[in-house]
Protein backbone atom coordinates (compact mmCIF):
# COMPACT_ATOMS: atom_id res chain seq x y z
CA UNK A 1 0.00 0.00 0.00
CA UNK A 2 1.95 3.10 -1.00
CA UNK A 3 2.21 5.60 2.08
CA UNK A 4 -0.12 8.50 2.37
CA UNK A 5 0.86 11.79 2.19
CA UNK A 6 1.33 14.23 4.62
CA UNK A 7 -1.22 16.87 5.61
CA UNK A 8 -0.93 19.82 3.30
CA UNK A 9 0.69 17.72 0.84
CA UNK A 10 -2.50 16.21 -1.43
CA UNK A 11 -2.71 14.97 -5.47
CA UNK A 12 -3.88 17.40 -7.49
CA UNK A 13 -4.84 18.33 -11.24
CA UNK A 14 -3.19 20.38 -13.00
CA UNK A 15 -4.15 20.73 -16.50
CA UNK A 16 -5.41 17.13 -16.53
CA UNK A 17 -2.04 16.14 -14.85
CA UNK A 18 -2.09 14.30 -11.42
CA UNK A 19 0.83 15.70 -8.99
CA UNK A 20 0.98 15.93 -5.94
CA UNK A 21 0.91 19.54 -4.64
CA UNK A 22 1.19 22.02 -1.97
CA UNK A 23 -0.72 25.28 -0.82
CA UNK A 24 1.32 28.44 -1.11
CA UNK A 25 2.63 31.09 -3.23
CA UNK A 26 4.50 30.20 -6.45
CA UNK A 27 8.30 30.24 -6.32
CA UNK A 28 9.80 28.72 -9.57
CA UNK A 29 7.65 28.60 -12.63
CA UNK A 30 5.54 25.65 -11.41
CA UNK A 31 1.95 25.03 -12.42
CA UNK A 32 -0.93 26.53 -10.15
CA UNK A 33 -4.77 25.79 -9.62
CA UNK A 34 -6.04 28.79 -6.75
CA UNK A 35 -4.17 28.61 -4.13
CA UNK A 36 -2.73 24.92 -5.04
CA UNK A 37 1.20 24.72 -6.82
CA UNK A 38 2.69 21.79 -8.16
CA UNK A 39 5.69 20.07 -6.43
CA UNK A 40 7.40 19.28 -9.47
CA UNK A 41 9.03 15.90 -8.65
CA UNK A 42 11.39 16.69 -11.80
CA UNK A 43 13.00 19.26 -9.78
CA UNK A 44 12.49 18.12 -6.40
CA UNK A 45 14.65 15.32 -5.00
CA UNK A 46 12.26 14.88 -2.12
CA UNK A 47 9.13 15.83 -4.21
CA UNK A 48 10.28 12.51 -6.28
CA UNK A 49 11.03 10.58 -2.93
CA UNK A 50 7.42 11.26 -2.53
CA UNK A 51 5.80 10.85 -5.91
CA UNK A 52 7.48 7.19 -5.98
CA UNK A 53 6.02 6.32 -3.10
CA UNK A 54 8.17 6.42 -0.57
CA UNK A 55 7.43 6.66 3.05
CA UNK A 56 9.39 9.26 4.19
CA UNK A 57 7.13 9.63 7.72
CA UNK A 58 6.92 13.76 6.68
CA UNK A 59 4.15 15.26 9.24
CA UNK A 60 2.33 18.68 9.09
CA UNK A 61 4.10 21.30 11.18
CA UNK A 62 7.31 19.14 11.92
CA UNK A 63 10.47 21.62 12.74
CA UNK A 64 12.58 20.96 9.68
CA UNK A 65 16.23 21.21 9.19
CA UNK A 66 17.30 21.94 5.16
CA UNK A 67 21.04 21.28 4.18
CA UNK A 68 21.29 22.70 0.62
CA UNK A 69 18.12 24.58 0.05
CA UNK A 70 19.71 26.26 -3.30
CA UNK A 71 16.79 29.01 -4.56
CA UNK A 72 14.04 27.37 -2.30
CA UNK A 73 12.22 25.34 -5.06
CA UNK A 74 12.00 22.19 -2.55
CA UNK A 75 12.30 24.07 0.83
CA UNK A 76 9.42 26.46 -0.29
CA UNK A 77 7.14 23.27 -0.38
CA UNK A 78 7.89 21.70 2.81
CA UNK A 79 7.76 25.65 4.74
CA UNK A 80 4.13 25.38 3.43
CA UNK A 81 2.75 22.35 5.16
CA UNK A 82 5.56 22.20 7.46
CA UNK A 83 6.61 24.20 11.10
CA UNK A 84 9.49 26.45 11.75
CA UNK A 85 11.86 25.44 8.43
CA UNK A 86 15.34 26.50 8.50
CA UNK A 87 17.02 26.75 5.16
CA UNK A 88 20.95 26.22 4.76
CA UNK A 89 22.65 27.31 1.33
CA UNK A 90 26.24 28.27 1.00
CA UNK A 91 26.15 29.94 -2.28
CA UNK A 92 24.64 33.74 -2.06
CA UNK A 93 22.88 34.30 -5.37
CA UNK A 94 20.41 31.58 -4.90
CA UNK A 95 19.61 32.73 -1.26
CA UNK A 96 18.75 35.89 -3.12
CA UNK A 97 15.50 34.10 -4.30
CA UNK A 98 15.38 31.79 -1.21
CA UNK A 99 14.96 35.17 0.26
CA UNK A 100 11.63 36.14 -1.88
CA UNK A 101 10.71 32.65 -1.13
CA UNK A 102 10.60 33.25 2.34
CA UNK A 103 9.17 36.96 2.71
CA UNK A 104 5.61 35.03 2.06
CA UNK A 105 6.46 32.04 4.82
CA UNK A 106 6.92 33.12 7.72
CA UNK A 107 8.27 29.96 9.05
CA UNK A 108 10.81 29.94 6.60
CA UNK A 109 14.26 31.23 7.76
CA UNK A 110 17.13 31.20 5.46
CA UNK A 111 20.86 30.94 6.45
CA UNK A 112 23.67 31.96 3.98
CA UNK A 113 26.31 28.75 5.83
CA UNK A 114 27.71 25.69 4.63
CA UNK A 115 26.22 22.56 5.63
CA UNK A 116 29.93 20.75 6.44
CA UNK A 117 30.00 23.77 9.15
CA UNK A 118 26.93 23.17 11.71
CA UNK A 119 28.82 24.82 14.57
CA UNK A 120 28.30 28.16 12.41
CA UNK A 121 24.51 28.18 12.88
CA UNK A 122 24.14 25.71 15.99
CA UNK A 123 23.38 29.18 18.34
CA UNK A 124 20.13 29.69 15.71
CA UNK A 125 18.80 26.22 14.70
CA UNK A 126 16.39 24.43 17.27
CA UNK A 127 15.91 20.50 17.97
CA UNK A 128 14.54 19.32 14.67
CA UNK A 129 12.19 16.38 13.86
CA UNK A 130 13.31 16.26 9.85
CA UNK A 131 16.61 16.37 8.22
CA UNK A 132 16.13 17.16 5.05
CA UNK A 133 19.73 16.70 2.86
CA UNK A 134 20.44 17.75 -0.89
CA UNK A 135 23.73 18.54 -1.05
CA UNK A 136 26.23 18.39 -4.23
CA UNK A 137 28.97 17.68 -2.40
CA UNK A 138 31.62 15.17 -1.39
CA UNK A 139 31.53 13.17 1.37
CA UNK A 140 27.40 13.44 1.73
CA UNK A 141 27.73 10.77 4.39
CA UNK A 142 29.77 12.75 6.74
CA UNK A 143 27.16 16.04 6.29
CA UNK A 144 24.39 13.99 7.43
CA UNK A 145 26.39 12.97 10.74
CA UNK A 146 27.68 16.56 11.33
CA UNK A 147 24.34 17.46 11.55
CA UNK A 148 22.66 14.73 13.23
CA UNK A 149 23.21 16.45 16.50
CA UNK A 150 19.87 18.83 15.48
CA UNK A 151 17.79 16.20 14.98
CA UNK A 152 15.43 14.28 18.03
CA UNK A 153 15.84 11.03 18.46
CA UNK A 154 12.61 9.76 17.03
CA UNK A 155 13.23 11.94 13.84
CA UNK A 156 13.90 11.33 10.37
CA UNK A 157 16.72 12.13 7.72
CA UNK A 158 16.02 12.27 4.11
CA UNK A 159 18.81 12.43 2.08
CA UNK A 160 18.66 12.63 -1.89
CA UNK A 161 22.71 11.18 -2.66
CA UNK A 162 24.19 12.23 -5.40
CA UNK A 163 26.68 9.45 -7.21
CA UNK A 164 28.59 12.12 -9.61
CA UNK A 165 28.61 14.44 -6.37
CA UNK A 166 30.55 12.13 -4.89
CA UNK A 167 33.05 10.17 -7.78
CA UNK A 168 32.34 11.26 -11.30
CA UNK A 169 33.92 8.16 -12.79
CA UNK A 170 32.55 5.49 -10.62
CA UNK A 171 29.29 3.51 -10.83
CA UNK A 172 26.94 4.98 -9.26
CA UNK A 173 25.39 1.94 -7.87
CA UNK A 174 29.22 1.22 -5.94
CA UNK A 175 28.83 4.71 -4.84
CA UNK A 176 25.29 4.05 -3.38
CA UNK A 177 26.58 1.48 -1.71
CA UNK A 178 29.42 3.38 0.10
CA UNK A 179 27.48 6.17 0.78
CA UNK A 180 24.83 3.81 2.97
CA UNK A 181 27.38 2.03 4.42
CA UNK A 182 29.07 5.27 5.72
CA UNK A 183 25.70 6.41 6.81
CA UNK A 184 24.26 3.11 8.75
CA UNK A 185 27.70 4.03 11.36
CA UNK A 186 25.41 7.15 12.51
CA UNK A 187 22.23 6.22 11.32
CA UNK A 188 19.58 3.36 11.02
CA UNK A 189 19.00 3.33 7.07
CA UNK A 190 14.94 2.71 6.88
CA UNK A 191 14.73 2.53 3.01
CA UNK A 192 16.03 3.71 -0.30
CA UNK A 193 14.96 3.95 -3.56
CA UNK A 194 16.61 5.08 -6.58
CA UNK A 195 15.02 8.43 -7.83
CA UNK A 196 14.30 7.35 -11.54
CA UNK A 197 12.62 8.68 -13.62
CA UNK A 198 12.96 11.78 -12.24
CA UNK A 199 16.75 12.08 -11.31
CA UNK A 200 19.65 9.99 -12.91
CA UNK A 201 21.94 8.82 -10.61
CA UNK A 202 20.33 9.72 -7.13
CA UNK A 203 19.36 7.53 -4.60
CA UNK A 204 16.71 8.54 -2.04
CA UNK A 205 17.39 7.49 1.68
CA UNK A 206 15.17 7.64 4.69
CA UNK A 207 16.86 6.80 7.82
CA UNK A 208 16.58 7.86 11.81
CA UNK A 209 19.72 8.61 14.17
CA UNK A 210 21.67 5.66 15.92
CA UNK A 211 20.81 5.46 19.89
Amino acid sequence: MTPSLPEGVERHDFDGTTSIATRGHPEYGERTDGEWRRWDPHRSKLGAMLALGMDTGLEADLKTLYLGAAAGTTVSHVADFGGPTYAVEFAPRPVRELLDAADHRPNLFPLLKDARRPESYAHVVEPVDVIVQDVATRGQARVAALNRQFLDGDGRLLAAVKARSEDVTADPEDVFDEVVAELSTSYEVLASEELDPYHEDHLGVVARPLE
